[in-house]
């Protein structure tokens, strides 16, 4: 057997077990480790790289609309997450607590930030007194524990980074109209930069985040026909106003509370954009967001080596002054045939291929991951062709997940049959719901799936409820989700 196919016999088949696809592909692209703490991981430099263009790209989003970054610490006094009483039940079996520094008991226990609506409703407090103090703007990039019992690299870990938005305003008016701005930047954000289609709507009350009056999300089908849930927006009210009193004088020289909004994505993102778009050969990454989107390959015999790399370090320098994230790799112990598997396997949207014969055409072949096809191209136009192959990638990856959502999306009437198209095939699954926790709480038990979120464009509208029969008050997505 061949080196080349020893290489990908390395990884899992998707539909022999998909779970082992995923850790085969991320260890094996070189993206995260293991670290000796339970359900933390290590970012290697590929993975943090990707996080990084997310980082770079959401950045611009958020200060294009007014919003700053600050940050804020980790722990968070016992105290504060008392006066918010949903918000401590709902984090509550996931907090580690501190309480011993320096060999001594700490007088108050502090919690590991899951979240910084507390701390944050906080400072608001005291940095908030007039109308002319609003709005109040502010994201932070940070990492946040939440103890899990089950983990899975990216996706759910002990230890994640993200971003968290944490807005104050005068009237519900303008903090609703904050929320929907920030889940149409994550649903353009994930669509436009990572090639994931997604579903935007409402969560269901028990669905909520803890302390929110609404939870808006986005959800993203996995190759295994699992749910991820790809971001959220909250509209808080004035609950964390109430309880760190966050008040403001206002135009009508009234004290009054502030409404509040918080949002957040986060490196599941990563784990996300691997499982809605990796095969059976590995990774395929989205152009915008991988490390190298293009990687050169000189070849040819030796006698021709020295001229041939020559001109491929040449064009290498156009590409990389174009903006174009490029690399060559031009070992001479390592056969092209290995090396086209080693960058297919690690996600590299497109490939260079340059030899003898194409230097004294003045062309160089380009190979789409995504699809193989071979495109000669003339030098002279490179980085046009290169740009727009990384386009038509990009958006041929868009058009892919799409039709597989598609394909795997099923509209049911009943529990029964629900369950039965379940056993036959994975996905999502669209139902009418009466809006009574106990039915939402019986298709979870008798199913495993969750509802993922009340879409505002069902493709069709339910009309009665899949588990009582009585009048749908709402259609949703129901899912088995990470």
């Amino acid at each position: 057997m061949s080196k080349e196919k020893q290489f990908v016999t390395e990884i899992t088949p998707q539909q022999e077990d998909f779970s082992r696809w995923y850790i085969d592909v991320i260890k094996k692209a070189d993206l995260m480790d293991y670290s000796p703490v339970r359900g933390c991981i290590v970012f290697k430099p590929d993975g943090f790289e990707i996080w990084e263009h997310m980082q770079e790209e959401l950045n611009r989003r958020f200060k294009e609309t007014g919003h700053r970054n600050a940050y804020f610490p980790m722990f968070i006094p016992e105290s504060f997450f008392q006066k918010e009483k949903e918000h401590v039940e709902g984090f509550n079996p996931e907090l580690p607590w501190v309480t011993e520094a320096g060999g001594e008991k700490l007088e108050e226990r502090l919690a590991i930030r899951p979240t910084s609506e507390t701390m944050i409703g906080h400072m608001y407090s005291k940095w908030i007194q007039s109308y002319r103090d609003l709005p109040v703007l502010i994201n932070q990039w940070a990492n946040v524990v939440r103890w899990e019992k089950r983990t899975l690299p990216f996706l759910r870990t002990s230890e994640f980074l993200w971003q968290e938005g944490h807005t104050a305003h005068e009237t519900e008016e303008e903090a609703r109209q904050e929320t929907m701005q920030m889940l149409e930047i994550y649903r353009e954000f994930v669509e436009n930069f990572l090639a994931i289609p997604v579903i935007m709507g409402a969560k269901t009350p028990s669905e909520r985040f803890a302390g929110a009056v609404d939870t808006f999300s986005i959800e993203a089908m996995m190759k295994d026909g699992r749910a991820v849930q790809a971001g959220t927006s909250h509209y808080l009210g004035t609950k964390f106003a109430v309880a760190f009193d966050i008040k403001y004088l206002s135009r009508e020289n009234n004290l009054e509370y502030v409404h509040t909004t918080s949002w957040g994505v986060s490196t599941r993102l990563i784990g996300s954009m691997i499982m809605v778009h990796g095969d059976d050969r590995g990774l395929v990454l989205p152009p915008k967001v991988a490390p190298t989107q293009v990687i050169m390959i000189p070849i040819g015999p030796p006698k021709t080596r020295e001229q041939v790399i020559g001109r491929t370090d040449e064009l290498y320098k156009e590409l990389k002054q174009a903006g174009i994230r490029v690399r060559v790799d031009d070992r001479a112990d390592v056969s092209p045939g290995w090396k086209f598997n080693e960058y297919e396997m690690r996600g590299v949207p497109l490939r260079l291929e340059l030899g003898p014969r194409d230097m004294e055409n003045g062309v160089a072949v380009l190979v789409s991951r995504i699809s193989g096809e071979k495109r000669v191209v003339q030098q002279a136009n490179l980085v046009a062709e290169v740009e727009k192959m990384l386009q038509e990638i990009h958006d041929d990856m868009f058009a892919r997940a799409k039709q597989f959502r598609e394909e795997n999306f099923s509209f049911v009437d009943t529990l029964d049959e629900l369950k039965a198209s379940m056993e036959e095939k994975r996905g999502f699954y669209l139902a009418g719901w009466c809006g009574s926790a106990a039915c939402e709480q019986q298709v979870k038990e008798e199913t495993g799936a969750t509802s993922r979120n009340i879409p505002f464009e069902p493709q069709v509208k339910k009309d009665t409820c899949l588990c009582c029969g009585e009048k749908a008050e709402h259609t949703v997505v129901f899912a088995r989700a990470y």
